[in-house]
Formats: structure tokens, sequence, C-alpha cells
């Protein structure tokens, strides 16, 4: 019988090795029994997974109870921003060389009206302000029409909520020669209303960006911006400016918002100045109707 259990042993020490046995334990006597018993090692953390009292990987997935808190907007204003004239309008171009042929600066209105009011987008909505191009077509949507898209939203969220600026280049002639004006303007309706403030701060901006070169102002009525009832500005019901952006049958003018420096000021006296009305119209809370001094 001892002669069994050895080769049992040695049949299981070649199996396990001899470290995962233990030897039998043999009565006196005919009668013996043995306890073979042997050991599995236990998984490893090979330090890919975490683990909790070295059982269990701990669960990296995101349970869902965080939730993100930050704001969409910075802001409760919705801002309107109206690109000028479309490709089919007639003229809004640089003058013709010469020849009649081609122009000597070649400047096209609703192309760069469309840059800028894109760039002017662009940049509010990096700073989380809730910014939108009411024309996105590339022909010339009438004015009424661009002034119905705007009171529509000014209906839907309320009009001392929403804002409207129109983007446009100045001319002073008809197209066939360079004329001598020049400058940066901005147009309100006639009479006091709530987007003379919004000039103000377009105007205040203007002057830190438009170094050494002329800001047209009318000062007849106490503030610096232009007055005249245009069709895009009189008939929405939100505070609304059109803005003149220098002149492009001026060869000086129309070198210059053509530059990068040039643009550059143009976008940022707009950026600027729209998020200084924003912060001080819901500082002081205004709604819609004329200001009191």
């Amino acid at each position: 019988m001892a002669k069994l259990f050895k080769a049992i042993i040695d049949f299981f020490k070649k199996i396990f090795g001899t470290q995962d046995t233990v030897e039998p334990t043999v009565n006196s006597g005919d009668t013996t029994t043995s306890a073979i018993t042997t050991t599995v090692p236990e998984p490893q953390n090979d330090g890919n997974e975490p683990q909790i009292d070295g059982n269990e990987p701990i669960s990296t997935e995101d349970n869902g109870d965080e939730q993100n808190t930050e704001p969409e907007f910075v802001s409760d204003f919705k801002i309107l921003i109206d690109n000028g004239h479309g490709v089919n309008t007639a003229g809004k171009r640089s003058p013709y060389s010469a020849n009649g042929v081609k122009p000597m600066i070649e400047f096209y209105e609703y192309k760069w009206n469309r840059e800028i009011a894109a760039e002017i987008v662009k940049r509010l909505k990096e700073l989380k302000y809730d910014a939108e191009l009411i024309v996105t077509e590339s022909n010339d949507v009438s004015l009424s029409e661009r002034a119905k898209r705007v009171n529509k939203v000014c209906g839907e969220i309320g009009t001392d909520k929403v804002i409207f600026l129109s983007i446009h280049a100045n001319a002073a002639g008809n197209g066939t020669k360079w004329m001598d004006a020049q400058g940066w303007c901005a147009y309100t309706t006639v009479g006091t209303t709530k987007s003379d403030k919004l000039a103000d701060f377009l105007y205040d901006e203007a002057e830190k960006n438009f170094k050494n070169r002329k800001i047209r102002k009318d000062t007849s009525d106490g503030d610096r911006d232009w007055e005249a009832n245009f069709t895009v500005i009189y008939k929405t019901v939100c505070p609304a400016v059109l803005t003149e952006n220098f002149f492009y049958d001026n060869a000086d003018d129309v070198k210059y918002i053509l530059s990068k420096e040039g643009r550059e000021a143009v976008i940022k006296t707009h950026v600027d100045g729209i998020i200084n009305y924003v912060k001080y119209a819901e500082e002081k809370e205004h709604k819609l109707g004329y200001y009191k001094a």
C-alpha cells in the first residue's frame, strides 16, 4: 500500500509541482487515509485596473450623477446681424477704371458685408452670446422681409431682449469715379429711442479702434449718430442701428477696409460695442420704450 501511495504522490507532484502539495498522512495498520491539497495562485492585478481590497476592479464609468451646469449663453439677449444687400443688387461696388471694364480696386459690398457680418456673429458666439444672421441667402432679400424676420424673433422672446444691427459700406457717387467723402458712421431712426444708446456704444468703440480715420458725427440732436428712417431699422420694433463702414468709392477708405487692419477694426468695433450695450441694458433692466434723461 505504501508503494501505491508514493506512486500517487509522485503523480501529483509531476502535475502540480512540489510547492502545491501536502504529504499524505498515513495511519498505523492496514487502514490509511490521505489528505492531498493543492493551492492555485490567485489572479494578480497587472496594474491596469484599480482594485478595492484587492478583489474587484473599481468602475471608471460615468454614472451620470454629475451634470454640466454651465449656461449655454452668458446673456439672455438675442443679437441679430444683417449683411446688407445681395449679389444681385445693382451697383454697390468700387468704381470702374478708365476703360470701364475692370474696377481699379475690386470691392463688392454684398460680399464684404457678408464676410464682416459672419465674423461678428462667429466671435460673439465664441464669447457665448446668442447671435445670428437674419439673412443667409446670397440674393438680395427685401428690406421689409429683413425687418419681418427681426420682428418675428421679437415676438417670440420679447423686444426688450433683442437688438439688431445692419452692416453696410458707404458710397458718395454713382460708381463711375472715385469720390472724396470718407469715414465711418452709424444711423438710427429719427427721434430719441433705445437705438441711440446702442449707437453710443458703437461710437465709443469706433473712437478707440479707427485711429487716424475719419468718424462722421451728427451732434445736432445731442448725440453722435445720424438719423434717417431707413426701412430695415425703421420697421423693426427692437433697438436697431445701421452702420456705414467707410466709403468704397474712396480709394483710401476702400484700401483700409480691405486690409487686415481695417477689417479687424470694423469687426472689433461691432463686437465690443454690442457686448457693452448688452451689459449696460442688463444692468439697468431696460424695457422697450423711450429713454428719459
